[in-house]
């Protein structure tokens, strides 16, 4: 994997798909996942992808739309929109991915504000 529009990519066919080795293709083996900022993270690749299927969207039901604000080798910052259809929700996202040198995310942080649809 190399840059960011790939690693997001592989995030989204990830997303779409629940599949566990997609999943954990995304992050280190050491990698920590703060699904909230100051919440208690999840740790490692195995706990991540169980976390992640424990509360995962059903594929096709969610659009995302996002742009960079810093791209750098070891640090991305993106905003984004996640608008899902049943039910309908809007969020606002910042995530914050500190990444190793082959690409994989080794820490993942979100914060998220939901609106309410138009």
């Amino acid at each position: 994997m190399s840059g960011l529009a790939d690693w997001l990519a592989s995030y989204e066919r990830a997303w779409a798909s629940n599949d566990p080795d997609e999943i954990a293709s995304l992050f280190t083996d050491d990698a920590l996942y703060f699904t909230e900022p100051f919440r208690e993270p999840w740790r490692g690749r195995r706990e991540i992808v169980e976390k992640w299927l424990d509360r995962k969207d059903e594929p096709g039901g969610w659009t995302f739309e996002w742009q960079p604000l810093v791209d750098t080798p070891e640090l991305a910052i993106i905003t984004a929109t996640t608008t899902y259809s049943d039910p309908p929700l809007v969020y606002s996202n910042l995530w914050v991915l500190r990444l190793a040198g082959d690409g994989r995310c080794r820490e993942f942080t979100e914060w998220w504000m939901e609106h309410k649809p138009e």
